[in-house]
């Protein structure tokens, strides 16, 4: 990892754009910093490089939501998440980097799959609220694919959905879980060594871009729509995705 201006080149939009979803836009496209930054890094670094900083950014959502969250929902996804986590560090101790590329942007395009499906009537949207077996479920696989890729925002927001939440409600929830998700995270990155001193020191200089995004995107929240976000969120990542995935078959 070079910190030069090709690095902060891509860096620093990806940072951005990650505490932009994560101050106003439930987290769910947060994760699209992580196939940006693995188009210039490997899988490992990309990772490791936006754990600490999403933790910057839930801390400081945190402060923005505070006590907006419904803690039996948030409860539920958190305790999960774990076995998840716990699968997703098995995995990334056997798997090589192109796995982890390929697994990205197949993550990356299933997002953009399923949001559109959605939006017409595809998947359609829980008519009643999932019990806690349901939370525990989208947990785990909200773990596991967090764990991967940081990716963690669309199967918890399946459940999440399914609660019927006030939209101040959910995007506080969203903020709790990712939080706590995130970590949980960070003892099992650092025993399988994808933390470096590289690693801090970037996320160091990148944390004014961090906590920017966080407030930039509580003020969207409440002045733009989130179909322009997200219609800019998924041409985004169908072209990181697949450019991951071709260099992972190559």
């Amino acid at each position: 990892m070079h910190l030069d201006l090709y690095f902060f080149a891509f860096a620093i939009p990806a940072v951005v754009f990650a505490g932009m979803s994560k101050g106003g836009f439930g987290s769910v496209a947060s994760f699209a910093a992580t196939p940006f930054l693995a188009l210039i890094l490997t899988p490992g670094q990309a990772i490791g490089l936006m754990l600490p900083l999403l933790i910057v950014m839930d801390v400081t959502a945190i402060k923005v939501y505070w006590r907006k969250w419904d803690w039996p929902i948030a409860r539920t996804l958190i305790l999960g998440a774990v076995p998840g986590i716990l699968l997703g560090g098995a995995l990334f101790g056997f798997a090589n980097p192109d796995v982890f590329r390929f697994l990205i942007g197949i993550v990356a395009i299933g997002f953009v799959i399923y949001q559109l499906a959605k939006s017409r009537g595809l998947v359609p949207t829980p008519k009643v609220k999932m019990g806690a077996r349901g939370g525990i479920f989208w947990g785990g696989v909200a773990g596991f694919t967090s764990f991967i890729s940081h990716a963690g925002g669309p199967p918890a927001t399946v459940y999440l959905l399914s609660q019927k939440l006030e939209k101040t409600t959910f995007q506080a929830t969203s903020v709790l879980v990712f939080w706590a998700i995130n970590a949980l995270k960070f003892i099992p990155y650092f025993a399988l060594g994808i933390f470096s001193p590289e690693t801090f020191k970037a996320d160091f200089l990148l944390i004014p871009a961090a906590i920017a995004g966080v407030f930039i995107g509580a003020y969207l929240h409440k002045n733009i729509s989130e179909k322009l976000f997200f219609g800019i969120t998924y041409v985004f990542l169908v072209v990181t995705g697949a450019k991951l995935m071709f260099d992972a078959l190559l």
